[in-house]
């Protein structure tokens, strides 16, 4: 299987170029084009395992309950797909270990991956604006992630802090807790940061240069109500 990143960053898409017998999962609703020699099956079931459980909880975590299999029939058969909110994509290749996706960030994965979700805490999930719920994915495979904006890698070594919504995904050997951006709680509010999420370890982190949320506070006062 191939693939390619078009129209990066602002509104990227991804086409694959699959041969006879290859198989892509997306999300549901993620298909642009393809070609006609492309079959589709509809399951609650990522080819890693899973089943009717994990497409319940993955539900939690703001993914579909079902998942799109595409398949080609014939050699050189062509799939566009991108995300719904305008932004990034990128290409993670699994070698077998786990990574930890934010809600609604997982587009596609190729290959033995199991999507699943994990629970990231009550607390963290309230003070850090986040999901209760994160994507788990885990396996070996290709993994493709999408974001609001473009999306930057860091190669944690020690310690990384980034803004509570801007997190993409990392690796489970990162660990984060949530905290204030300066020592005076008051400080870190006026300065316009709050809280923020201290990663802690040695892993990949994918964070995204622009946050959905914040762009929803800033138009929501400026529309007409219904």
């Amino acid at each position: 299987m191939k693939h390619e990143l078009v129209c990066r960053p602002a509104a990227t898409a991804v086409r694959f170029t699959l041969e006879r017998g290859e198989e892509v999962t997306c999300e549901v609703g993620a298909m642009v084009a393809m070609s006609s020699g492309l079959t589709v099956e509809t399951t609650s079931k990522s080819r890693g395992g899973g089943g009717i459980l994990t497409g319940l909880k993955r539900m939690f975590s703001g993914e579909s309950f079902f998942l799109n299999h595409f398949t080609a029939q014939r050699e050189n058969q062509t799939l566009l797909i991108a995300p719904s909110m305008m932004g990034d994509c990128i290409h993670h290749r699994m070698r077998g270990g786990t990574l930890i996706v934010q809600g609604s960030g997982w587009l596609a994965s190729h290959g033995n991956l199991e999507i699943d979700t994990t629970w990231q805490g009550f607390s963290s999930a309230i003070f850090s604006g986040e999901s209760m719920f994160w994507v788990r994915c885990s396996g070996t495979g290709d993994l493709f992630l999408s974001s609001f904006g473009a999306i930057y890698e860091v190669d944690v070594q020690g310690e990384y802090t980034v803004d509570t919504g801007h997190i993409v995904a990392f690796e489970d050997s990162l660990q984060f807790r949530i905290t204030k951006v300066s020592s005076s709680l008051i400080g870190s509010f006026l300065g316009g940061e709050g809280l923020v999420c201290r990663f802690q370890g040695q892993g990949k982190l994918y964070c995204q240069s622009h946050n959905a949320a914040s762009l929803g506070a800033l138009l929501g006062p400026k529309l007409k109500p219904r």
